[in-house]
């Protein structure tokens, strides 16, 4: 995918809210791009993806902590896409690992 294209949204999708950060030949960017993209489906929202080592800034970032989700601009998550919690802050909910856990 290209660094700024966004990614599929549905119609009627209220702008890109999702941004998925990913670098070539990682197994994991993988299955967070199909993940992120079925959320981004199923809550009518856009995303895109950006490649981290085409960004010197993301690369120093982020380093080896991709894929990396951001929700608004802010980081959500790294490695794993868990995507009830995805849902729940795309949603307004809190972000915190802690009460997607129910503490």
């Amino acid at each position: 995918m290209d660094d700024d294209a966004p990614g599929p949204a549905a119609p009627g999708d209220g702008g890109t809210r999702i941004t998925l950060l990913t670098r070539s030949g990682c197994h994991l960017c993988e299955t967070a791009r199909d993940a992120v993209a079925r959320v981004a489906d199923q809550e009518r929202v856009g995303w895109r993806e950006a490649d981290v080592d085409a960004d010197p800034q993301l690369a120093e970032e982020y380093g080896d902590r991709v894929p990396v989700v951001l929700v608004d601009g802010r980081e959500h998550g790294y490695w794993r896409v868990e995507e009830d919690r995805l849902r729940r802050a795309l949603a307004g909910g809190r972000w915190s690992l802690r009460s997607a856990r129910g503490r």
